[in-house]
């Protein structure tokens, strides 16, 4: 390749490139987190269990034992903490640990063998609807104006596909595509994993009536494949519609407000934007999709995330409470 090809780079100073040899491993460990709300909720644990330990310098993280551990994990729990915060802060510091370990700045995780909390049970706590109430969702918003035709939309896409909001709200228009003859969404989950989940044919349906609104039906030219395919309908503080849907709004503007229009709020307590995640998840393993698919489809890690959604062995009309007759 000619040198004409090769993009400069500038070179490391010697004294630049002595200070990131010296980069504490600590420090290493949280820069290397891609997802910034997780790199942001480990950074507060971490930092809240040194000044418990009443550490200055990242290094001294390296003295820590599991006593150190045990003990600000009792410390958590006289102080109330959820039983499902404690286990997050725990995870938090796991991870850090697990980290030193690998670069053998420490002999072994201090973490390893302090137990957990014990959850609430097997069961998520987020709610899932029913299905008259989905049914009552999808309906409210009004099929005459864009934005309503745009929330019908979104709301379909979220029920159908299992989506986290931040996943929804990254979509472009491109990432519609066709695979084996099926139409995908090419979905950006956590920890920029690449995910493809078959559309369903309503969400597609109510998808194509918004474009069409938007006048991007048909063929897409590669500017417009690019732009984002749920976007605000009206800005009033920078006038600026080209631009991903806030996760902020669609709680606040969508799900929030088509559940009080409905009465769904008062009937569900809790009722949030991940609700819709959960009622896609509950509706398909009622309908015995198998739980292994379920975790693919919606991003999870660990099987044991999609079982709290599995909701089968406490159908309310099975309850014993209706076997009760005086």
């Amino acid at each position: 390749m000619a040198n004409t090809d090769l993009i400069p780079v500038a070179a490391l100073t010697p004294a630049e490139f002595g200070a990131l040899a010296d980069v504490p491993p600590e420090l290493e460990w949280l820069g290397n987190i891609p997802n910034k709300k997780t790199r942001r909720a480990y950074k507060i644990d971490v930092t809240e269990f040194s000044r418990f330990a009443g550490f200055k310098a990242p290094a001294e993280l390296r003295t820590v034992t599991r006593a150190h551990v045990i003990a600000w994990r009792t410390a958590l729990e006289k102080r109330d903490v959820a039983p499902s915060t404690i286990r997050r802060k725990l995870s938090a510091v796991s991870s850090l640990f697990d980290y030193l370990s690998e670069r053998n700045a420490i002999a072994g995780n201090p973490v390893d063998g302090v137990k957990r909390p014990k959850s609430n049970g097997n069961e998520g706590s987020t709610p899932a609807l029913g299905d008259e109430q989905v049914r009552r969702l999808m309906e409210a918003p009004p099929a005459n104006t864009l934005k309503g035709v745009r929330d019908r939309a979104i709301l379909a896409s979220l029920l159908y596909h299992g989506f986290r909001r931040e996943e929804l709200c990254k979509l472009r228009i491109g990432d519609l595509q066709t695979r084996q003859g099926v139409m995908h969404f090419r979905v950006e989950g956590k920890g920029d994993k690449i995910r493809y989940v078959p559309a369903h044919p309503t969400a597609l349906r109510m998808i194509a009536e918004y474009l069409e609104a938007l006048r991007h039906g048909g063929p897409q030219e590669e500017s417009d494949r690019e732009a984002p395919l749920f976007r605000p309908v009206k800005n009033n503080r920078t006038r600026t519609l080209d631009r991903p849907l806030d996760p902020g709004s669609l709680y606040r503007n969508i799900v929030i407000k088509y559940g009080r229009e409905t009465g769904i709020q008062a009937e569900v307590n809790g009722l949030c934007v991940h609700s819709m995640r959960a009622s896609a998840a509950t509706n398909a393993l009622s309908h015995e999709a198998d739980i292994a698919k379920v975790q693919e489809w919606l991003g999870h890690a660990n099987i044991s995330t999609t079982r709290l959604y599995d909701r089968r062995g406490s159908k309310p009309e099975e309850s014993p409470t209706f076997a009760v007759k005086y």
